[in-house]
C-alpha cells in the first residue's frame, strides 16, 4: 500500500451543543491524491465524495462556463463504463449520485448503503483519467446547459439582475462570472476546451477525496490505493492572485424586462473566511434575515408593508472576496424607491445603535444550530469537511465556531460601517415591462 497516512486528529467542536465529534482520518496518496476519511457508525449509510479544486474562477477568458459544462459531461461515459452507465449502476445498488460545480471548486458524490460504498471507488477513479469526451455528446450536451441557462437564468427577471449587479460590481476578478456561463461564451466551448480543462484540472493532485459514515477506514484506503494509486499526477496548477481593485463610488444598474412586480439587489464587496470580519457579518446576515421574525422582513414586509419579501444574504466561504447581498421584492402598487429606502434606512440603523445581546445570541445560536444539524447526516458532514478543505484546510472548522462565539454587538456594528457604505455597493433594479403584443 503506497498511501502515506499523514495525520489522525480527534475534531473537537468545544460548544457542548456538538454531540459526538468526529474523528477524522487524512491520508496521501503519492500522486498528491488527499483523502479524508470520517467514520460514523450510527447508521449503515455512507457517502463518497471527490472535490476538485476547479470551479468557474479558475476558466480562461472567454470560455466561462466551461467547468459547469465539463461536470455535465463526467456523467456521459468512460471506455469502461458508456455513456448514463455510473447513474444506472449507482441507481441499481440503491444509491443516489450527484455533482454541483461552484465559483471555487466542483463536488461529485454517492450516496449508499455502506456495504456498497466501495463501487464509489472504482466509478470515480475510473472517469479521474479515462473519460471518453465523445465530440457528438459534448454538441448534444452543450445544447441542453445552453437551455437550461434561458429556462433558469435569461428567462427568470430576478436571476437576470442577479448576473448584472455581480458582473458589475468586479471589474477585474472572474467572480464576476456566472457559473453556468454567458451564453456567448458557451457557443465558444469545443471538445478541446474541455478535454485540456480536465486534463490540467481533474488530476490526484488538485482533488481531495472526501467519505464519511458506516466505513473502516482502512478497509476504504486499500480500496482507494488500489484505484487511484496508478493515475499519474496531473500538471502543478500555477493560480495567480485575483484581487478586485477598490471600487470608488456606487453602481446602478437598471434592469427592463417583463416581470411582475419591481425588485432590488444590492450587493457590498466584503471580505470572505477566515478574515476576522467574517464572523461579524455571518451573524450581521442573520440579525438582517434569519427568518420572518428577523429585521428586513419584519420592517419592510409586516410594518411598512412595501414589500412580498425581503432579505439578505451572505457565504463568507470563497476563496475570495465576495458580496453581502440585500434584496426586496415590491408589494403591488408600491414605489420601488421607498423600497430601497426603507433597506437602506435598516442599514443605517445598524450603523448607528447597537443591536441588543438577545439579537446577537440568537443569530450565533442560528448558525451552530446548523453545525450540530450537519453532524446528523454523513452527506452534510462530508459536505463540511469537503468545503473547507477547499478553503485551505478541513481544521478551519474549529477557527469558524470559535470566532462566531466570540462576535459582540460593537463588532456587528463596526462591520456595518465599514462595509455598507455607498462607495462599495452596486445596486440593482428590475422593473417590469408588458409583453408587446404582436400585431396580427
Amino acid at each position: 500500500m503506497k498511501y502515506i497516512k499523514v495525520i489522525v486528529l480527534i475534531l473537537l467542536l468545544s460548544f457542548p451543543a456538538v454531540p459526538d465529534a468526529a474523528e477524522v482520518k487524512e491520508y496521501a496518496l503519492d500522486n498528491g491524491l488527499k483523502v479524508l476519511i470520517i467514520e460514523e457508525h450510527k447508521a449503515p449509510v455512507a457517502t463518497f465524495q471527490v472535490w476538485y479544486r476547479a470551479g468557474s474562477r479558475d476558466e480562461p477568458a472567454g470560455k466561462s462556463g466551461l467547468s459547469h459544462l465539463l461536470e455535465h459531461m463526467m456523467f456521459k461515459g468512460t471506455a469502461k463504463y458508456g455513456p448514463s452507465v455510473l447513474s444506472r449502476i449507482v441507481q441499481k445498488n440503491g444509491g443516489t449520485n450527484n455533482a454541483y460545480t461552484t465559483k471555487n471548486y466542483t463536488v461529485y458524490f454517492e450516496l449508499f448503503s455502506s456495504d456498497r460504498i466501495m463501487l464509489s471507488v472504482d466509478l470515480e477513479a475510473d472517469r479521474m483519467h479515462n473519460l471518453t469526451l465523445d465530440p457528438k455528446e459534448v454538441l448534444s450536451e452543450r445544447d441542453v446547459v445552453m437551455e437550461e441557462r434561458r429556462l433558469r437564468y435569461e428567462d427568470d427577471p430576478q436571476r437576470s439582475l442577479f448576473e448584472d449587479v455581480a458582473a458589475a460590481a468586479f471589474k477585474v476578478h472572474p467572480y464576476q462570472r456566472p457559473v453556468i456561463g454567458w451564453m456567448s461564451d458557451l457557443k465558444s466551448i469545443g471538445r478541446d476546451d474541455l478535454c485540456n480543462y480536465y486534463k490540467a484540472y481533474y488530476a490526484p493532485n488538485n482533488a481531495v477525496i472526501v467519505a464519511a459514515g458506516d466505513i473502516s477506514s482502512e478497509a476504504l484506503m486499500k480500496e482507494i490505493s488500489a484505484h487511484f494509486d496508478n493515475i499519474p499526477e496531473g500538471p502543478q496548477i500555477q493560480r495567480t492572485a485575483n484581487s478586485e481593485p477598490e471600487q470608488k463610488g456606487e453602481k446602478r444598474i437598471v434592469l427592463k424586462k417583463e416581470a411582475e412586480l419591481p425588485y432590488i439587489l444590492m450587493a457590498y464587496h466584503v471580505p470572505s473566511f477566515p478574515h476576522e470580519d467574517s464572523y461579524a457579518l455571518d451573524v450581521l446576515n442573520l440579525l438582517l434575515a434569519g427568518g420572518k421574525s428577523t429585521r428586513l422582513y419584519q420592517s419592510l414586509v409586516y410594518d411598512k408593508k412595501i414589500a412580498l419579501n425581503a432579505s439578505a444574504d451572505y457565504s463568507g466561504f470563497n476563496n475570495d472576496p465576495y458580496l453581502f447581498f440585500l434584496y426586496a421584492t415590491a408589494a403591488p402598487g408600491k414605489d420601488i424607491a421607498d423600497v430601497e429606502s426603507a433597506l437602506i434606512a435598516e442599514i443605517k440603523s445598524l450603523q448607528t445603535e447597537m443591536p441588543s445581546d438577545r439579537e446577537i445570541r440568537k443569530a450565533k445560536n442560528q448558525i451552530e444550530a446548523s453545525f450540530v444539524m450537519g453532524q446528523d447526516s454523513v452527506y452534510l458532514q462530508a459536505m463540511k469537511y469537503g468545503m473547507f478543505e477547499m478553503l485551505g484546510d478541513w481544521r478551519l472548522i474549529d477557527t469558524y465556531l470559535e470566532g462566531i462565539r466570540k462576535v459582540t454587538p460593537e463588532d456587528v456594528v463596526k462591520a456595518a460601517r465599514r462595509y455598507f457604505n455607498e462607495e462599495n455597493k452596486t445596486t440593482g433594479i428590475l422593473i417590469p415591462v408588458k409583453k408587446e403584443k404582436r400585431e396580427e
